[in-house]
């Protein structure tokens, strides 16, 4: 998700069971990038998701 959102996601994870869910977070805006801000962006996004899946501490 784009970090203008990332308080509505924490909202969402407390209302759901699940505070301080982990998740991914790259920079706002998407829409009107160019593909090389858009792959950049992506590779950011990959290597979050990379780490939270490898680093996730145990609950």
């Amino acid at each position: 998700m784009t970090d203008r959102f990332v308080r509505s996601a924490q909202l969402m994870g407390e209302l759901n069971g699940v505070p301080g869910y982990p998740f991914a977070v790259i920079h706002h805006p998407i829409a009107n990038n160019t593909d090389d801000v858009l792959r950049e962006k992506a590779k950011i996004a990959v290597a979050s998701v990379a780490r939270l899946l490898t680093e996730r501490k145990a609950r």
